[in-house]
């Protein structure tokens, strides 16, 4: 896949079909918009391509709270280049974009430097200034300039419109759980490694801490049943997501405990899985009575990958999906 991060580098003459949107997350209506671009770009000898910001748009708007991003710009292209997409265009959302009338963002931003012969977005579209444009304002600038308009309609599991709010919203209320529902995976933080209070090492139970990226949305303050990805190995874990009170106040950060770990991992570079969280975070009396509870968290994290193993390794004798 090639990727391009500003409108300068673009040199592409093909015809292409493109999936328009911001795609944060990329869950699984995300998914089936970019599938659907792409298979359409095959059966019709075209390239596919998507056209997204590295920024959130909305966060160019002042007096209003900046809208946490589910998912790294990276990850959010290798799940892209994993659909089989062609050509990703992740640029930055400028305050020249932002008061572009719907026209001159077609004609800037899809057809100077695309031949964009089909353009696939979701029913809930909008771009141009004051986000005038919508699905049936680009198909009318179709008709003109000679592309289709493929619209999604809502893409529902259950009774859930599958979205990107949806997700950042069970993240912040600590439903972890619920994200592989509508995201096809688990959410998950990555990060390197800083070097802590090292209270943990002290009592038994090393952490690998993880500072917050502020731009992320992230899990309430709490204990969570974790996978802790390094290497490209799994490892099973238990996080604490907090500021850790008993001991003092610290700023928020992801404080993981690996199970049967022993390498030193300062500086290196980690992932942590989110399945499930099982309690708020407490303020103890004592670090004796903190270090009782880690028991227990460490207890019944391990049962709970004990659980979750024996089923992966049923639904691989099924032919099923596994857990990621």
């Amino acid at each position: 896949m090639i990727i391009f991060n500003s409108l300068e580098e673009i040199e592409h003459a093909e015809p292409v079909a493109v999936a328009l949107g911001n795609f944060d997350g990329v869950h699984l209506g995300h998914q089936k918009l970019i599938s659907d671009c792409v298979k359409y770009a095959k059966q019709n000898k075209m390239k596919s391509a998507v056209f997204t910001f590295l920024n959130h748009p909305r966060n160019l708007i002042k007096d209003r709270p900046d809208v946490l991003n589910i998912t790294y710009n990276e990850e959010k292209a290798k799940i892209i280049e994993s659909l089989g997409v062609d050509i990703l265009i992740d640029i930055e959302f400028t305050e020249e974009i932002m008061k572009m009338d719907p026209i001159e963002f077609v004609d800037r931003l899809l057809l100077d430097k695309l031949d964009m012969k089909a353009a696939f977005c979701g029913f809930n579209y909008r771009f141009g200034h004051k986000a005038a444009g919508n699905p049936d304002i680009l198909r009318n600038i179709g008709v003109d300039r000679n592309f289709t308009v493929n619209e999604m309609e809502p893409f529902k599991i259950g009774d859930d419109i599958v979205s990107s709010t949806l997700i950042r919203t069970l993240i912040a209320s600590g439903q972890v759980e619920r994200c592989r529902t509508y995201m096809g995976r688990n959410y998950e933080i990555d990060g390197e490694v800083v070097v802590g209070n090292k209270l943990g090492r002290t009592i038994g139970f090393p952490t690998s801490n993880l500072l917050i990226d502020e731009h992320m949305v992230t899990p309430p303050n709490g204990v969570y049943v974790t996978y802790c990805v390094y290497n490209g190995i799994r490892y099973q874990s238990v996080t604490n997501v907090g500021v850790k009170p008993t001991i003092g106040i610290y700023n928020k950060n992801v404080e993981t405990h690996i199970f049967d770990f022993d390498k030193e991992l300062y500086g290196k570079n980690i992932r942590v899985v989110f399945l499930k969280k099982t309690r708020d975070e407490v303020k103890f009396d004592c670090v004796d009575d903190l270090k009782e509870q880690i028991v227990r968290d460490c207890r019944e994290a391990r049962v709970f990958h004990r659980e979750l193993a024996a089923a992966e390794e049923k639904s691989k004798k099924a032919g099923l999906p596994l857990s990621k």
